[in-house]
């Protein structure tokens, strides 16, 4: 009989682009793979191909940003009567609900084997690097974390500053193995080097992108700040912008986004299914986020040869060796991104020369199949 596999996650969506390629690693190893995730109705393609790849995909009930502790029960219960009746050997976690809630039931129903991903830490962490600036809410998240992951017979981080943040707020207990991996990985494949854009002359043209969902804690303000700024002095400069506003409480408002688009401070790509479009039309990729777990979207632009300019912040700057593939700035400065930006104007030649070096970076140290075979290892599945 096959032993079953189980992820947990909090987006369908999520599954397949950034967990994809390790659940395939591990089908063809010869688990059975389940897949919970809530709300299956919205996402009939995610779930149609999910099922095409042979994997068993189940629906719970799950509020991705509420915070009703009925609902939160219903949750938890919800998974423990679905693990039990799955019996899988191993499970994975990733995000915070699945994280908390999934452990937990998986711990109940004595599965053997219990996993947890840290991909990045989100409005309950913010402004939190000391226990005394904790709020009621963020203690009771803080709290339920502690529950789970002392549960969880590994964790793995996505980068070492958020293992370290863990530690101290004594999230992670001293008994519990804790793993850094590089993010999610990228397929390199998928995601190859493409020639730099040229403007109608066929002379190279400097244009930025930014691809997030649009949050205030992205910087997504900061860049299109930046971007006004750039284009009084270089009006022929683009600034593209990919992404969407969803339900999150730090979401931008819709009327921001319209006011800049009616300026033609930046170029409006909307929500993309395959980003490889708009990075291939840009020459520099700009995240200029205040934390992160590892961004999938750094790793892609420096996949197809991409020069970078992020923030020294948690998460960010793994990925960007400053003056190398790419430039650093400040959180929440403007003034940082502008002197960043205006460095590849001034010289244009450093666009290809740190696009070189995110490729090689990229090959080096964050292909998907080296990254998934260090997690398959940790969990003894290989």
């Amino acid at each position: 009989m096959k032993e079953a596999f189980l992820i947990i996650a909090g987006f369908l969506p999520s599954v397949l682009n950034f967990r994809g390629k390790l659940l395939e690693g591990i089908h063809q190893r010869g688990y059975e793979i389940h897949i919970i995730a809530p709300d299956l109705a919205s996402f009939s393609a995610e779930h149609e191909k999910l099922l095409e790849l042979g994997y068993c995909v189940h629906d719970i009930p799950m509020q991705r940003t509420g915070t009703n502790p009925v609902a939160d029960l219903k949750t938890l219960l919800s998974m423990y009567a679905l693990i039990k009746k799955i019996k899988p050997d191993y499970i994975l976690s990733y995000t915070i609900k699945p994280v908390i809630y999934g452990t937990l039931a998986a711990w109940l129903a004595k599965v053997p084997h219990r996993y947890a991903l840290i991909t990045g830490l989100g409005y309950a962490f913010q402004n939190v690097e000391t226990h005394s600036k904790r709020s009621i809410f963020q203690k009771l998240v803080h709290g339920l974390y502690q529950q789970a992951l002392s549960r969880s017979h590994k964790v793995f981080f996505q980068n070492p500053d958020d293992l370290k943040l863990f530690q101290d707020l004594k999230l992670l207990g001293s008994n519990t193995p804790a793993v850094v991996v590089n993010g999610s990985g990228v397929n390199v494949t998928d995601f190859n080097v493409l020639p730099l854009p040229k403007n109608e002359q066929q002379q190279a043209k400097i244009s930025f992108l930014l691809i997030a969902r649009l949050l205030v804690d992205k910087g997504v303000r900061e860049y299109a700040q930046a971007a006004e700024i750039i284009k009084q002095k270089h009006p022929n400069v683009e600034f593209n912008l990919v992404g969407w506003i969803d339900e999150n409480p730090s979401a931008i408002t819709q009327q921001e986004l319209d006011q800049w688009v009616a300026k033609k401070i930046v170029k409006y790509w909307g929500k993309l299914t395959d980003v490889r479009p708009a990075i291939a039309e840009s020459s520099v990729y700009v995240l200029p986020s205040y934390r992160e777990g590892t961004p999938r979207t750094v790793l892609e632009a420096m996949a197809m040869g991409r020069a970078i300019i992020t923030t020294d912040a948690p998460g960010c700057r793994e990925t960007v060796v400053d003056g190398d593939n790419g430039f650093l700035v400040e959180v929440k400065s403007v003034e940082s991104l502008v002197e960043a930006m205006q460095k590849f104007i001034n010289q244009p030649e450093l666009i290809e020369k740190m696009g070189n070096r995110s490729r090689e970076i990229a090959l080096h140290k964050y292909d998907v199949h080296q990254v998934n075979t260090q997690m398959m290892q940790e969990m003894g599945l290989i």
